[in-house]
């Protein structure tokens, strides 16, 4: 089972903790290293420069480590990324790049006994894992790039998401360098998670072991501790201990730095409680502390990770910065769920927010409920159990929580295994955020009783009732066999109650999840109290937002009559129709765009490129290359500063009569779900204000080959057919010139294929395709013609075939995998423009004058073992080779 999750995002004074534990200075020995120059982000000028290293930690651990720093000069705040259980530091390369792009000096590491690294997993030993963490802040003191408070402190965050949010906070706690952390789905105190409130939570943990490669991957004591309590079903003291020594709640008072808090709603696994805690806590030691609960968590949702990563960007420049104007965003923020997009399938989402955290408990009311005492078994052996979450489903398509989100029931209680109480309709709609809590009181005919306690929302008319988030309370009630008032605090949810629903309180005596005793037992369970549920009334909700359209359509329309009206306001200084290019699709000469604030910063310089009539064109390059820019100079969204872009002869501007002939796909269409595919299409047509017979609907939908699902409702559709169906949207009117950005996003190979054909037959005719995309081998049997961008420039352009067979480029296979410096003593030889690495060896691509014959001879006095010299054949080699490896 893999817990990888997307990855979110200094020592001031003396370190903190008994010495043998943390060594203020310990050396950290540098086994190997090597550095690569990565673009990043599509458009964005920085580059970030990458080191990996192999580092020496105590008792000979070796942890493999990146380091990404910006281009610039200069010294900069620091970013240690942590990652999830079961992933490596590969998992957050794409944060960490965006940070150093954003002016942070950022160290990525494998933990103990993951990726590359050496050692036993520790779960965060403060004597292993935390201490390794401490080294590389020792390391990161050291490096010309990072900005210190005093010598060996450095200004340093820390991030990281589910084991890598825990060290984020043990870190704080730990070592007083660090300056601020951005925890985000993970633990306060590890033996309540695992073991709430005496209960053995036996699938979670049973992942935990296995996704870390087994028992025997684990540090001994550990590994003997799981055992101990999966045999018996039952943690003990030590057990207890155990965890607690692990857990940032053992070092509470030591918090004291800016702390964003990020939650999982959906998450069985690290409950809203345990950021509660963790806010509480950090808070009370006069910390500022921020809270934010998202729609994911560890049982699956939305994560929200471009959203979530901003924040943590924001709270890293004020703390790490010192920028007052960086807006951290509010105390309080939870995210809302209100349906699904039919056009992708992912939940509709706004926030709520408060200028205060009201913990889980602000704002009460108290629900009545009714039902007489009730007496229910626990079966022998405990089965069958009753199913409330699913650990590791989330990372399969979504989990059941969100199902639950949705308004879809899920869980499933066994009759004879459960006690339910029900409240009365309620007269208005109710919004429950935080813990319910309520005081029951229960007999067993045996020692101890083990109960689920959870809350459902049911709705009239027999509907299955709903499990908020799929989460439950197991609690266990020692010496009950004469009786005990037990106060439930069930799990922290949001969730709206709609007017007329029921609120009902099931206390069962198994769940999947959880050990329940297997000794067969009678409950009887009788309330002592009614629902206390907290509505937190300062959280206020966003308006929801109205369909994209009814934004757009209007701006489309206000925009274009203002382009029209200056552009017949400046009709004489727009360059006249060219004749001689009447018939050509695209020309392009000398385009060049300067970033934003910048005078000698271009995302495109100099570009120019040629497209014929019945070409498919593909447009590639690396990340930063400058296509997307292109891509919105072309269909006159922006203004190039040098150069120009005909489309038929005609000069682009905004609001150009000649872009009529143009149709674009970029980034998807919003569709009505409720409204078939052909109402969306007629739909978007007459929003355009042309007759509706240009449209040539017909013809735009055979060429899309949607059949009869043109009569179906698009929240029925495939992901495939949505994309399709955006495609002949953008072919209505049939556009001699097509521009499809990214068409095959979210396709499996069948859909791509699809795609292939769609695009083909649309060329067929004698019109024009424009695609940009980052699959080679795709591309490679989709386009007859290539232009190949990389930093803003053209490389190369032409037939594929000439640019995939070009003699100029040579694969040369060694028997040995062959070292970084060696292959850039190859690109410095004369007569080589580039090589690159690569699994079979290296790809060399010759200077006009190169020969195969010199640079083999130069290869041998490297000492380089040639085992064989050849043409290369993929498309994927010709543009490696063509981009001198920044892809």
């Amino acid at each position: 089972m893999d817990l990888r999750l997307p990855a979110l995002p200094g020592l001031r004074g003396l370190l903190r903790g008994p010495r043998r534990w943390i060594a203020a200075g310990a050396a950290v020995a540098v086994l190997a290293g090597a550095g690569t120059w990565t673009a990043v982000a599509s458009d964005d000028p920085p580059r970030v420069h990458r080191t990996d290293r192999i580092m020496t930690m105590g008792r000979g651990v070796r942890v493999d480590t990146s380091y990404f720093t910006p281009a610039g000069p200069g010294r900069h705040p620091a970013v240690l990324l942590g990652h999830g259980f079961g992933g490596s530091k590969d998992d957050v390369r794409g944060q960490a790049e965006d940070l150093a792009r954003a002016g942070y000096a950022v160290l990525t590491w494998s933990a103990r006994g993951f990726g590359r690294s050496t050692g036993n997993i520790g779960l965060n030993d403060p004597a292993g894992e935390v201490a390794d963490v401490s080294r590389l802040i020792d390391w990161l003191a050291g490096q010309p790039q990072v900005r210190l408070d005093r010598p060996g402190d450095p200004r340093v965050g820390v991030a990281g998401a589910s084991y890598g949010g825990a060290i984020s906070l043990l870190a704080a706690g730990y070592d007083r360098r660090v300056d601020a952390i951005a925890p985000a789905i993970t633990y306060w105190n590890l033996a309540d998670a695992l073991f709430p409130n005496g209960v053995f939570k036996k699938l979670w943990a049973g992942v935990f072991f296995g996704s870390g490669g087994g028992c025997a991957r684990f540090e001994p004591e550990l590994c003997r501790m799981y055992r101990r309590v999966a045999e018996s079903g039952r943690p003990d003291a030590r057990a207890r201990a155990l965890l607690e020594a692990r857990s940032p709640s053992a070092v509470a008072g030591r918090i004291k730095v800016p702390t964003l808090l990020v939650q999982g709603q959906t998450d069985s696994l690290f409950p809203l409680g345990q950021a509660d805690a963790a806010a509480q806590a950090i808070r009370a030691n006069g910390a500022p502390v921020a809270v934010d609960w998202i729609a994911g968590g560890h049982d699956g949702g939305d994560p929200e990770t471009a959203r979530v990563q901003a924040r943590v960007r924001a709270w890293f420049d004020r703390y790490l910065k010192d920028d007052e104007d960086a807006g951290t965003g509010p105390a309080f923020r939870v995210t809302r769920t209100g349906g699904v997009d039919s056009t992708d399938g992912a939940a509709l989402l706004r926030g709520a927010s408060a200028g205060t955290y009201p913990g889980l408990g602000g704002g009460r009311r108290t629900i009545a409920l009714r039902g007489p005492g009730q007496r229910f078994e626990n079966p022998p052996g405990a089965a069958p159990p009753a199913v409330s979450s699913l650990p590791g489903l989330g990372g399969t398509g979504g989990g059941l929580a969100r199902l639950s989100a949705l308004g879809v029931g899920a869980a499933l209680d066994f009759p004879g295994q459960y006690a339910r109480f029900d409240s009365a309709p309620l007269a208005r709609d109710l919004r429950v955020t935080g813990s319910p809590t309520v005081t029951v009181r229960v007999t067993s005919t045996g020692a101890d009783a083990v109960l689920f306690a959870k809350v459902y929302d049911v709705a009239p008319g027999g509907a299955r009732p709903v499990l908020p988030a799929q989460l439950v309370d197991p609690v266990r009630v020692t010496d009950a066999r004469h009786g005990k008032d037990v106060t439930l605090i069930l799990p922290a949810v949001d969730h709206e109650v709609q007017k007329g629903h029921r609120l009902r309180l099931v206390l069962a005596s198994t769940d999947l999840g959880y050990a329940s005793p297997a000794a067969p037992a009678t409950y009887t369970v009788s309330l002592r109290s009614g629902l206390t549920v907290p509505t937190a009334p300062g959280v206020t909700t966003a308006a929801a937002p109205l369909p994209a359209w009814v934004w757009w359509l209007p701006a489309a329309g206000a925009a274009t009559a203002l382009a029209l009206l200056l552009t017949a306001r400046r009709r004489t200084l727009a360059p006249a129709p060219d004749p001689a290019l009447a018939g050509v699709p695209l020309r392009i000469t000398g385009l060049s765009k300067r970033y934003a604030k910048s005078a000698d910063r271009y995302a495109v310089r100099e570009l120019s490129f040629r497209v014929e009539q019945g070409q498919v064109l593909g447009l590639l390059g690396p990340n930063g290359a400058g296509k997307t820019t292109t891509l919105r100079m072309l269909m006159g969204l922006i203004r190039p500063d040098e150069g120009e872009i005909r489309v038929f002869g005609h000069a682009v501007r905004p609001g150009a009569s000649v872009l009529s002939r143009v149709g674009a796909f970029v980034e998807g269409a919003g569709f009505l779900p409720h409204l078939t595919g052909r109402e969306n299409l007629e739909l978007y047509w007459r929003a355009t204000g042309r007759p509706a017979g240009d449209a040539h609907l017909e013809e735009a939908l055979e060429i899309a080959g949607l059949g009869e699902a043109l009569g179906r409702a698009v929240r029925t559709y495939s992901q495939g057919m949505r994309q399709r169906l955006a495609i002949a949207q953008a072919m209505l009117g049939l556009p001699d010139l097509l521009i499809l950005d990214e068409p095959t996003n979210g396709l499996d190979p069948p859909q791509i294929r699809e795609m292939r054909e769609v695009m083909i037959r649309y060329a067929a005719a004698g019109r024009t395709v424009i695609v940009s995309s980052h699959l080679l081998a795709e591309v490679e049997q989709t386009c007859t013609h290539l232009v190949v961008m990389d930093r803003g420039r053209l490389v190369q352009a032409g037939p594929v075939g000439e640019i995939v067979g070009s003699g100029d480029t040579l694969l040369v296979g060694t028997a040995a995998l062959v070292e970084e410096p060696v292959v850039e003593k190859v690109a410095a030889l004369p007569g080589v423009a580039s090589a690159v690495r690569t699994e079979d060896g290296l790809l060399v691509r010759l200077e006009p004058g190169g020969t195969a014959h010199r640079l083999v001879a130069e290869l041998v006095r490297l000492e380089v073992p040639v085992a064989s010299v050849g043409p290369h054949r993929r498309l994927e080699d010709a543009f490696l080779t063509l981009i001198g490896g920044s892809a």
